[in-house]
């Protein structure tokens, strides 16, 4: 009988001539023949950063190269990433983004004078009065009332241009 080095362990053992004439005796075990049957492996899922086994015909089919758990997953990061700003169907110019930009900054939803955090009252005041400028370093979070003031007493102005904290 022949001696035969396994495919996947790389153990030696004895094939039976008839079945190593027909190709058979490659694997030592049911276990390394059903290890050989897959040829993925295990890939991260792009947002939750999850592990799983992928085969590779799996692998070819993904359009982005990143793999997701489920539909929730995937369609986080595709409006994080696709899908926002420019990429946007609805996007013009960008003139009217600066309430989103100063939520995604995460800063404190307070007003920056007064310390108010009741969001029903809360509005984003451009530092420079440049409506164009939506930078974060030139937005501000203002309470109504604050807002006002900044805007027609020229002592008010003095109290936000105090670096953020």
């Amino acid at each position: 009988m022949p001696k035969v080095n396994c495919k996947i362990c790389d153990s030696e053992f004895y094939v039976k001539p008839s079945h190593f004439k027909k190709g058979w005796g490659k694997y030592c075990s049911v276990n390394c023949r059903h290890k050989s049957q897959f040829k993925g492996n295990m890939v991260k899922f792009s947002h939750c950063d999850k592990e799983i086994y992928k085969s590779l015909a799996s692998q070819k089919r993904s359009k982005s190269g990143k793999f997701f758990c489920n539909k929730k997953c995937q369609t986080i990061w595709r409006n994080k990433v696709l899908y926002t700003g420019e990429n946007h169907s609805n996007w013009k110019s960008g003139i009217r983004t600066y309430r989103n930009i100063l939520k995604r900054s995460k800063t404190k939803e307070e007003c920056n004078i007064c310390k108010t955090d009741d969001k029903r009252i809360l509005v984003v005041h451009h530092i420079d009065k440049n409506r164009n400028n939506n930078k974060l370093e030139n937005l501000v979070c203002l309470c109504h009332n604050c807002h006002y003031l900044v805007h027609h007493h020229n002592e008010e102005i003095n109290k936000i241009m105090v670096p953020i904290v």
